[in-house]
């Protein structure tokens, strides 16, 4: 026995170990049962299964808790379809061959209709009747609403991601996770929907075969085997019945299967649980059934005993739910209660909460909190997301989350923007108009209400939805009240970078670079220099827009030229000449010309004579009165380049441009200095003036 034992244990753990193999047997199996005769006793083994495997199908989606939790359902049930197909043709085969189609078939054909084949009949339609009209029938259109609705669901259920991941409420990961199961849900109810119309054709090929199989019963039996017609019609018609009852069953089965797992939604608890809870949640509606029956019971000329049996089962199970309700709700009240204790014992240590400071806030008047609400139309917490995966690409650093919030002291259409608690930005909006922009190339003025664009300080125009199809067609540029905000956001952020970037934020991009390059990180950091100083070089780049995404790089250099000197600012100019080619790609034009004006000689001359040294850093004490003069002359300079659309670019020699960028950036911020060491040799340059005071 140990030895049969073992000789069928080794394929069948073969078989599990390797599922794909067995399930392309089973499919080449039925195919061979659609071909190939195959024996009674194979035939009644196969019904016995297909049987099973319907029951065990039901089973399954009881205790389903997700319907997505069974997403092979669909495919299943076209395999079993074609299984049950398969069992039809070689049943009827042997029917028509042998008026013999083995003992499941003649048991149902004989023991369930009672032997009689018109009882048979009966209960074989009633059970298309039922499966075709009803369960079917409903199953498909349930189906057909639920993708439907699916799919139209999907943007609003992806926002709502992006809204918590964007709030910091899941990470990554857990929106990567929710992102899938909409997906699978989209693909399941997809799929789901075009399954079922295999089912509703099963049902009409049931009919079908059933009246092909008495008809050719009749035929075979009176003219090849020269029966009598009643003889004929009670064999034939016996073992048709059967064949279709065996038939119909499981696929009745697999139907209601089918209809459980559309009209499912999700829960936390399976079937069953869920019926239990919700059918007896409320107690005073099963009081009113059993006394409904109760009454029945006692009418004259209705049977007293059955409802009286299920009035009394009614009322027991509205005593047992009461006591249920009643425990609940005073383990309900303990946990609250001892929450509440808890909560109160716990004050003292959360009093440290409210130290706690968000990097970036939005604080929205009550007028535009609809900005920020997904389920009313709002995209504002969508197009924050934008904004931090840009800053990741653009500028190298992961923007902290922005925490949104409502505050009544602002005026109803106000936003304010707070980093670190301080307000850096306010601006009103108006959430029914859009902001109207003029490029430079529109003469015709629109109605509208004036204003100044936030981010960059433009004139332009609130219009109304009325006016905004006409300044569009008149050239102006339309933007949205959220975009107005979004945009603003952004450019508060490429000026305040600096600021953002904490040391923490630049342990992280290490902790990544060290991933993929770890040789350059245990070179550098601690051995020559600290993480703070790598903080300020960063720092000192981001606050001159300069990516720090190339962060190998930037490491590599101060390993580089770190042992030399500790001095940030020099270490900055050296990373800064490493990404010469990146710098310079941010301001040429499509011909690759870099369009500057020029420092002029005596100025860098005097600039530099200038400089004096510090125990921390040089600086350049000029008096106030020669700084404003020379960032006047500089601002008068540039002109001629921001009339021809171009960046405002100062070239100078490397040793003079932190300097001469300190004297300009007090009365000049968008002013762009660069050396002449921070010029890509690829790059065409060509000089529009000079600056000379």
């Amino acid at each position: 026995m140990a030895v049969i034992g073992d000789s069928l244990r080794r394929p069948f753990s073969a078989l599990t170990r390797n599922q794909d193999i067995a399930l392309a047997l089973c499919v080449v199996a039925i195919l061979v049962v659609l071909i190939i005769p195959i024996p009674q006793w194979t035939l009644d083994l196969l019904i016995t299964l297909n049987i099973s495997l319907s029951v065990l199908v039901i089973l399954v989606t009881i205790y389903l808790h997700h319907p997505v939790d069974f997403a092979v359902f669909p495919s299943l049930l076209l395999m079993l379809t074609l299984f049950r197909l398969s069992l039809n043709v070689a049943s009827t085969r042997l029917i028509l061959n042998y008026a013999d189609a083995g003992e499941v078939i003649d048991a149902f054909g004989t023991f369930v209709t009672a032997g009689s084949y018109i009882v048979g009949l009966v209960i074989f339609a009633i059970l298309v009747i039922i499966q075709f009209v009803v369960i079917t029938k409903g199953a498909t259109r349930v189906s057909e609403v639920a993708a439907r609705f699916t799919l139209d669901a999907m943007p609003g259920k992806q926002m709502g991601v992006d809204a918590d991941l964007n709030a910091g409420l899941i990470t990554e990961a857990q929106a990567r996770e929710r992102r899938r199961r909409i997906e699978d849900e989209a693909d399941f109810y997809g799929a789901m929907d075009g399954a079922t119309k295999f089912v509703r054709g099963d049902a009409i090929a049931g009919i079908i075969i059933t009246l092909v199989n008495i008809v050719g019963g009749l035929i075979i039996g009176m003219l090849v085997q020269q029966r009598p017609l009643a003889e004929a019609a009670q064999i034939y018609t016996r073992l048709t019945v059967g064949d279709g009852l065996v038939s119909q069953i499981p696929a009745l089965v697999i139907s209601t299967a089918a209809g459980i797992i559309v009209t499912r939604t999700a829960t936390e608890e399976n079937l069953g649980a869920d019926l239990g809870m919700q059918m007896t949640r409320y107690p005073r509606a099963l009081v009113v059934g059993s006394i409904l029956l109760a009454i029945l019971g006692i009418v004259p000329g209705m049977p007293t005993m059955p409802f009286m049996i299920v009035g009394i089962a009614l009322a027991f199970l509205a005593y047992q739910s009461h006591r249920v309700i009643m425990v609940q709700a005073e383990e309900e009240a303990t946990r609250e209660s001892e929450a509440a204790e808890a909560e109160e014992r716990a004050q003292p240590q959360r009093t440290e909460d409210l130290l706690a400071v968000d990097p970036l806030k939005i604080e929205l008047g009550y007028g535009i909190i609809a900005l920020a609400d997904p389920n009313q139309g709002g995209d504002l917490l969508s197009r924050i997301q934008v904004i931090r995966q840009q800053m990741a690409s653009r500028m190298g650093f992961i923007m902290p989350v922005v925490r949104i919030v409502d505050n009544i002291r602002l005026r109803p259409n106000e936003y304010c923007i707070k980093m670190r608690e301080s307000e850096i930005a306010r601006y009103e909006l108006m959430p029914d108009h859009y902001l109207a922009m003029n490029p430079g190339l529109v003469d015709e003025s629109i109605e509208g209400i004036p204003t100044q664009e936030p981010a960059f300080g433009l004139q332009a125009i609130w219009v109304s939805e009325a006016n905004r199809d006409r300044a569009e067609r008149l050239g102006y540029t339309i933007v949205e009240p959220s975009a107005v905000l979004a945009r603003h956001l952004t450019e508060i952020i490429m000026n305040y970078a600096a600021e953002i970037l904490t040391r923490q934020d630049v342990q992280s991009l290490v902790d990544t670079v060290k991933e993929v390059a770890p040789s350059v990180v245990e070179e550098l950091i601690p051995n020559i220099l600290t993480l703070g100083e790598i903080q300020k070089i960063l720092q000192n780049l981001l606050r001159e827009r300069v990516s720090i995404r190339n962060l190998e790089v930037i490491l590599e250099v101060l390993a580089d030229y770190g042992p030399r000197t500790r001095d940030t600012e020099l270490l900055t100019e050296y990373v800064r000449h490493a990404l010469a080619r990146q710098i310079c790609a941010e301001y040429v034009d499509e011909e690759r010309t870099l369009h500057v004006i020029t420092l002029a000689p005596e100025l860098e001359r005097e600039i530099l004579d200038a400089v004096r040294q510090a125990d921390t850093s040089d600086f350049v004490p000029l008096e106030p009165a020669r700084a404003d003069a020379i960032a006047e002359a500089t601002a008068t300079a540039v002109q001629p380049l921001v009339m021809a659309g171009h960046d405002p670019i100062v070239l100078t020699s490397a040793l003079a441009r932190r300097y001469f960028k300190r004297i300009v950036e007090r009365h000049m911020a968008k002013v762009i200095v660069l050396s002449y060491n921070e010029v890509d040799p690829s790059i065409r340059v060509e000089s529009e003036g000079q600056v000379s005071a």
